[in-house]
């Protein structure tokens, strides 16, 4: 576990040839929606806020969830990548519980999932994370939070929702987005990685601002 940990900090996931030319059929890129912060924005980071979620430190306990890789590219509305920028997600634990102190079943917390995490982007804008496939709770479906921050650029927070996930049509947060193609810009389809022999699925989310 130790040895998967440290390759995948090590490891950032590079863009092809084509995404990674400034302005690559900018024309067609759709501006990512803004979304709420929410409540939960941790009140107190974890000991470990590196981009391996399901791990702290040195810990040989993961959290428990379905493991996913969730990756991407930060672009400005020209298609250009953004490099050096702060990627910050977090969302529930597999019990549906924030690390933030007031989070509901805050006492049924996985004390093994770091619940956010950071990761710079390359110079094609990539980022990379390992977490667990989102879960529901009370009043809203399953999402991941993300938070960038870019130097000479305003923070931009907005959220990842799974594609295709049946309670999706009655999230107020999601629905919020008037914009159909706005809309279906930040769901993602959730899809098994090959060859896993642990189950892990794979999410790619661009945002674009």
């Amino acid at each position: 576990m130790k040895s998967t940990r440290r390759e995948f900090i090590s490891t950032i996931a590079l863009a092809s040839a084509f995404y990674s030319v400034p302005g690559a059929f900018a024309e067609q890129l759709i501006a990512t929606p803004p979304l709420t912060l929410g409540p939960f924005y941790p009140d107190r980071l974890p000991l470990d806020v590196d981009n391996d979620l399901l791990i702290i430190n040195n810990s040989i306990t993961p959290a428990v969830g379905t493991v996913t890789n969730l990756s991407g590219r930060i672009l400005d509305l020209n298609g250009s990548p953004i490099r050096n920028a702060t990627v910050e997600i977090w969302q529930v634990d597999n019990n549906a519980a924030y690390i933030h102190s007031g989070s509901q079943r805050a006492s049924e917390r996985d004390r093994n999932f770091q619940g956010f995490g950071r990761f710079e982007t390359s110079s094609t804008g990539e980022y990379r994370f390992r977490t667990i496939k989102p879960v529901p709770y009370p009043g809203r479906v399953p999402h991941i939070h993300v938070l960038v921050k870019a130097a000479g650029r305003r923070d931009f927070a907005t959220q990842c929702f799974i594609l295709g996930y049946p309670g999706n049509a009655t999230d107020n947060v999601l629905n919020g987005i008037r914009d159909p193609q706005k809309r279906a810009s930040v769901t993602v389809p959730f899809v098994p990685v090959e060859g896993s022999k642990i189950g892990e699925l794979s999410a790619r989310f661009d945002v674009v601002y």
